[in-house]
């Protein structure tokens, strides 16, 4: 994942230093539907001596973008219902969904080809629900934290572009069962999407 973040990261430089500019125009929407991955980090929590940890989930996922200057855009990202399976020394026994509302300011890289990098940052919120579990009654807070952003858009029509992107949410949950604290988990996710965008 490092590796895949650095190739991003230099390819985003390379293209910004490469072109000439050109400008995201203030005014213009775009709307995105596609794909997002999230890898939650090997959390760091024990539970009496065992490691506690959340499985990986792919789902669709949805963006809109509104440009209110030049190349730079407030973006919302949207998903369907995440679903994870939580486990306990490699024994799974929980399982939960989650929905993680983002909201992003992205600076898009003025140039005039067909590639279009961009970064950003934001704030996520994320609410956890349908936690099931055979131990009891468990329960996950919900988590606000930092979003970082970064990606690019390749044009494939005139107001169409297929986007490759990777997002760093900061997503902490404090675990009760039973009524009982059980761990403060630190998911953390990268967020790897694919999608089709489309500008109006």
């Amino acid at each position: 994942m490092k590796h895949l973040i650095a190739t991003l990261a230099l390819t985003t430089a390379l293209g910004a230093i490469a072109a000439p500019l050109a400008a995201q125009s203030q005014g213009d929407w775009t709307f995105g539907i596609g794909v997002g991955w999230v890898n939650p980090k090997s959390t760091s929590a024990t539970v009496a001596g065992l490691p506690l940890s959340v499985d990986e989930d792919v789902r669709p996922t949805f963006t809109v973008e509104y440009f209110f200057r030049d190349n730079l855009g407030i973006e919302l990202l949207a998903a369907t219902p995440f679903q994870h399976d939580i486990s306990l020394g490699g024994t799974n026994i929980a399982s939960t969904k989650h929905l993680p509302p983002t909201l992003s300011l992205n600076y898009h890289f003025p140039t005039q080809t067909k590639f279009k990098p961009f970064v950003g940052i934001g704030v996520n919120y994320t609410t956890f629900f349908d936690e099931q579990t055979s131990l009891g009654t468990l329960n996950l807070s919900d988590s606000w934290g930092v979003a970082l952003h970064a990606g690019a858009d390749y044009q494939v029509s005139q107001n169409g572009s297929l986007r490759f992107d990777v997002r760093w949410i900061d997503i902490n949950t404090d675990a009760t069962l039973n009524g009982v604290a059980l761990a403060d988990v630190e998911i953390d996710p990268f967020i790897v999407g694919f999608s089709y965008i489309h500008r109006f």
